[in-house]
């Protein structure tokens, strides 16, 4: 399977998925910002990288469009969206419906858009996490390939929870994307996620992990 990732800084998650091991061809991060340090990161494993900066475009329409051609020179099966920080237009996600698909920090669909974990904490719910669905024109509202979930703790800040969440993020989107490139998950005609063999897989549906909670157990100690 072919794959373009799409980042905007720093690029962990990018990290997460190339250092894999995924039967997968990245065939070229691309970034909406020149300064991404995530660039230099996937230059250094042997990815080609690309540029195309928002901020030379004057409306929306027009960096969707070049974006679009960058992305189609590279032929992929899949476009990922890992921490890709731009609000794409209907024709850009109709353009790759089936085959676009986004890590989004929150328990979908709960949370949708931006501050996830201080409207999270601000609502006060005892479980938060990330979620990795596929992308249509509702923003974050799209078919949920794969959650997981961490506990909210005492005295945890947005700063604290994000962390938490990341490493989960970390997780799940390696395992989706693997799910796709082995034919295990597929966005079906009725735009319902399709699992195929998936029933003996420990990791198939919500994830609580026990590392994380370990962690969340000694956070919770030092509170």
């Amino acid at each position: 399977m072919r794959a373009v990732i799409l980042i905007s800084g720093r690029g962990s998650n990018m990290q997460a998925l190339l250092r894999a091991g995924l039967t997968v061809d990245f065939r070229c991060v691309i970034s909406n910002r020149p300064q991404a340090a995530g660039l230099a990161i996937a230059a250094q494993r042997g990815v080609a990288t690309a540029v195309v900066d928002h901020e030379a475009y004057p409306d929306r329409d027009g960096f969707d469009s070049a974006l679009a051609a960058e992305i189609d020179r590279h032929a992929p099966d899949l476009v990922i969206l890992a921490g890709f920080m731009r609000v794409l237009t209907d024709a850009f996600v109709q353009r790759y419906a089936g085959r676009l698909i986004n890590v989004h920090p929150a328990l979908l669909p709960a949370f949708p858009g931006l501050r996830t974990h201080e409207r999270a904490l601000q609502a006060g719910v005892r479980l938060h996490g990330c979620s990795v669905h596929y992308v249509t024109p509702e923003v974050d509202g799209g078919p949920i390939l794969v959650q997981a979930a961490v506990p909210v703790l005492a005295g945890d800040t947005p700063e604290t929870l994000a962390s938490r969440v990341l490493r989960q993020e970390h997780r799940i989107l390696p395992l989706a994307v693997d799910w796709i490139a082995r034919g295990r998950v597929y966005l079906g005609a009725d735009g319902r996620v399709v699992s195929r063999d998936l029933s003996g897989d420990p990791e198939a549906a919500l994830i609580s992990p026990a590392d994380g909670l370990a962690v969340s157990q000694a956070e919770a100690s030092d509170t």
